[in-house]
């Protein structure tokens, strides 16, 4: 499976580091993984987390304006778009089919070819517009899974928390992640 990650400059910079490193346990399941990072996704990450430690992921990282990225193209072999944390902005662009970098041009990709596109929206409360574009985004094919933890496991560290979101995120994938169950732990 080779997937894409997109990290746009909402806050929740650690369900983007848990993501990531999930992803690296997960290599047995995965080919491949790019990464595209918006602006702010660096400066936020560098606030919330204290530290440059996106830079020691050892995945492709594609620039925000590079159209020339294979999963630009729907004749690509990309099988899954996770954008984590999605900013409002970024969904409003999806949502409208607005195509203006490559993030939401690899979610347009993922959309018109039936493919897995996995909005992990980080905002609260919702106004009436965040609300109707996670519905277009769901007609459209999407998944929008709200950053939203649940504390059935009892975590006890941040990143155990985000963690809740992540193994979610990575099943609605396809991935085998591991991690809590109800009734079955």
């Amino acid at each position: 499976m080779k997937i894409v990650v997109a990290v746009t400059g909402a806050s929740g910079s650690i369900y983007a580091k848990v993501l990531l490193e999930k992803l690296e346990e997960l290599k047995d399941q995965v080919d491949e993984v790019s990464i595209v990072w918006s602006d702010n996704a660096l400066t936020v990450w560098q606030h919330e987390l204290g530290n440059k430690d996106y830079e020691k992921y050892n995945f492709r990282s594609w620039d925000k304006n590079d159209f020339m990225a294979p999963f630009a193209s729907g004749s690509s072999s990309y099988e899954a778009l996770i954008i984590c944390p999605c900013s409002m902005g970024t969904l409003g662009r999806i949502a409208n089919g607005i195509s203006n970098d490559l993030v939401t041009r690899a979610a347009d990709v993922m959309l018109k070819e039936r493919r897995k596109l996995i909005c992990v929206v980080r905002e609260t409360p919702y106004n009436l517009i965040h609300l109707k574009n996670m519905t277009s985004v769901t007609e459209a094919g999407g998944i929008i899974c709200p950053a939203t933890p649940s504390f059935y496991s009892i975590p006890k560290t941040p990143e155990e928390t985000a963690y809740t979101v992540i193994q979610r995120v990575l099943q609605l994938a396809g991935l085998k992640a591991g991690g809590y169950k109800w009734g079955e732990n």
